[in-house]
Formats: C-alpha cells, structure tokens, sequence
C-alpha cells in the first residue's frame, strides 16, 4: 500500500510539473489542446482494455503470458483501427492529431498489458518502478524536444509516444521467458472478454461523468478555458491519491472477508480515513494565494482556488466512493458502481449542458460537484441497507481511532 501511495505520488507531482512547464511555453490554449489530446487515447483505451486492462491480473496465472500477451496485443490493435474514424468523425482530438491519438493508443496499449501481466505475476516493485520511470521519460522527453525544436503540440505527443514505448520495451523485456501454458487461446479470449467488458462498461461511465465537461468547455468556451480547468481538474484529483490506494488494497480485504460486520466496519473505516485525507489535501490547495498559481502555472491561471472550493463537495464524495465501490467490487456486487457512474453522467449531461455553455469551468464545477455527489449518494443508500450501516456509523466517533489502528495492521502486517 505504502508503495502505490508513494508511485501515485511521484506520477502525480511528475504530470503536473509537466503541465506547469507546458502553460509557460505554450500557453493555456495549448494546454487546452494537450488534454483534449490525451483525453481522445484514453477513450480509445477504454476500448483496448477491453482484452488488455485488469482482467489479465487475475486470468495470468490461469492461462500464461504468451497466451494472453498475444490477443490483447491483436485485440488493441484492431480496436485502434476501428476507433480511428470514430476520433476523426466525432472531433475528438485536435484537429490533425486523430491519427496520432490511434497510434499513441495502441503504444500505450502495448504498455499497459505487459505493466497489467506484471501485476499478474504479483512483481509489484517492477510494475511500481516502471510506472514511475514513464512519468520520468515523459517529463524529461518534453523538456528536451521543446529546447530543441521550439515547444509545440507535436512536441507533447512524441515525449508520450517514447515514454510508453520505453516502458512497454522495459515491460516485455522483463517477461521474457515467461512460461507458457497449454491453455486453449479461444478460452483464454472468451475469458478476457467475460471479464473485461463489464468492467470497461463502468470505467466508461465514469470516465464521461470525469471529462465530458472538457468537450463542453471546448466547445463552447474555447481551449483556453478548457486549459485553465483541466488544471484544476488535475490538482483537485491529486487529492485522491491516498484514497485511490486505501481502496485498492480494501478491494483484496473485503474479497476475503465471510463477515458481513467486518466488511462494514473496515469499509466505514477506509471512507473515514479517505475522506479526512481528501480534506487536508483539498484544504491545503484552497488555502495557496493565487499568486503561487500564476507562478506555478503562468499569468493565465487565475481563478484555481475558487474552482477548488467549489470542487470541494465533490472531491470529499469521490473520496467516500473510493471505499463504497471497493466493497461493491470486492463483495460481487459491481453493478452497483456502474449504475452510481451512471447516474452521474445523467446529471454531468443534464446540468453540464446548462451551466457550462455560459459559464465554463466554473459551470464544470459545480456540475463535477453535484453528478459526484449523487453517484456517491446512491452507494451509500445501498452500502447501508445491505450492511445495517446507520448514518451516525459514517460520522467520526470515539472509537474510531482504535479501528484505525486495527485497519493500519491488518493491512500492514505490524
């Protein structure tokens, strides 16, 4: 846990001194364009891991590498083909880049099956270590081609075509050799399409319930608007971090868990921790003058701290959803967290359409705030009836320092 803590918050730092480099050079337009840009692989990728994403974890020790390496490999390879003309037609890259979003897809594809196939393997240090070395190259890839070929857009999509191809080269170095099995391949794909098409289907959801707002911004506000809030978006997200990785190692606990009562009480104890710690983070991020932001992030980024504190509400729900969907994943119940995603989305769309056309990201926080509030409403009416949870059993109480405590060892092992 305490090493996922620490990869998230290298990447984290990493991506946004890459953002803060960017608004110098480039301006806020262009860091508009950038997340529009990286936006468009990550919708592409949600169809890629459909094969290629989480289910290789669990199906690796049942089916082998090679087996799984080769369709997930083939599989983003046809699913970045055919989504090209969907960027192309939809506009949802800018203009020029869909062939580069298709193409930096599949390379980060090919890297993320075979960081995923080392999780699979259960080699957390490797898989920890190269993530953090692609958020290096990524970095030090920009620094580099903007000193010598003068910043630009194309600059951004190169470093990030090398960071993923070095570690997806570093990844397949590392499992090669990697036994293979007799496992028959038409089992093994129907496997990773049972698994993986449910869980894209709710990734999916969330990843519009995150981002739509960015197309809406663009759309009607332009990219420099749409700079100066994915800026916030990422800041605020940071906030995150803690409870991101509290949730994934609840995920293993509460899987493993028979009791009702200790799934409930771990889980109110994770949302309580992830709520506090999403707080200060929050808190401390409101309470920077704006003066440091324009430092940080140049003349342009004014405003940050309002759009932060109106965040707030959202940011402590999504932080509480961190600990809700982990014991729906880890207790089988999973459509609970596709239909939360897609009841934010509902209100992303409806309130996002009123309020961003004229008013921007401040629109976009106030419809982030209230669409994450609802998804992390709806879990926790179905968290409590499942459970027995009472509303006072999600306030702070005398005893839940000992809880901590026991929470901290049992996950720790000390």
């Amino acid at each position: 846990m305490i090493g996922t803590v620490a990869t998230r918050v290298v990447i984290a730092a990493s991506n946004l001194l890459l953002v803060a480099l960017a608004a110098h050079l480039l301006g806020l337009e262009s860091v508009g364009r950038m997340s529009l840009l990286l936006l468009a692989i990550t919708m592409i990728m949600l169809a890629c891991n459909v094969v290629g994403g989480g289910a290789l974890v669990y199906l690796e020790p049942r089916h082998g590498t090679r087996t799984l390496r080769w369709i997930a490999c083939t599989w983003s390879a046809l699913a970045c083909l055919a989504c090209y003309p969907i960027v192309q037609v939809l506009h949802l890259a800018p203009e020029g880049y869909a062939g580069f979003a298709c193409v930096l897809a599949f390379i980060e594809s090919l890297a993320t099956i075979h960081l995923t196939l080392l999780l699979g393997r259960e080699r957390y240090a490797q898989h920890n270590g190269l993530q953090v070395m692609r958020a290096g190259v990524m970095l030090s890839s920009f620094v580099l081609l903007s000193r010598h070929q003068g910043a630009g857009l194309s600059d951004y999509a190169l470093a990030f075509g090398i960071a993923q191809g070095s570690t997806a080269t570093m990844a397949f170095l590392l499992l090669a050799g990697q036994r293979a099995s007799a496992s028959d391949a038409i089992a093994a794909a129907r496997a990773l399409f049972r698994q993986g098409l449910p869980a894209q289907a709710a990734n999916g959801l969330q990843l519009l319930n995150y981002r739509l707002s960015y197309y809406l911004i663009d759309r009607f506000q332009g990219a420099g608007a749409l700079g100066l809030w994915s800026i916030t978006s990422q800041l605020s997200e940071s906030s995150w971090l803690v409870p991101k990785s509290l949730g994934t190692v609840l995920y293993a606990k509460v899987s493993n868990m028979a009791e009702r009562d200790r799934q409930r009480d771990t889980t109110l104890a994770v949302l309580k921790i992830s709520v506090f710690m999403a707080a200060m983070a929050a808190a401390f991020l409101i309470a920077l003058p704006g003066s440091v932001y324009q430092l940080v992030f140049g003349a342009e980024a004014k405003g940050i701290r309002r759009l932060v504190a109106i965040l707030l509400p959202g940011l402590l729900a999504m932080a509480a959803s961190q600990a809700l969907s982990h014991f729906f994943s880890g207790s089988g119940r999973v459509m609970h967290n596709t239909i939360a995603s897609g009841l934010g989305l509902v209100v992303t769309i409806v309130v996002g359409f009123l309020l961003i056309p004229s008013n921007g990201a401040l629109g976009a926080a106030l419809t982030a705030s209230l669409a994450f509030t609802v998804s992390v409403f709806y879990q926790a009416i179905v968290f409590s009836r499942l459970t027995g949870a009472r509303l006072l059993d999600y306030l702070p109480n005398a005893g839940d320092a000992e809880q901590f405590r026991v929470i901290w060892r049992r996950f720790t092992g000390h």
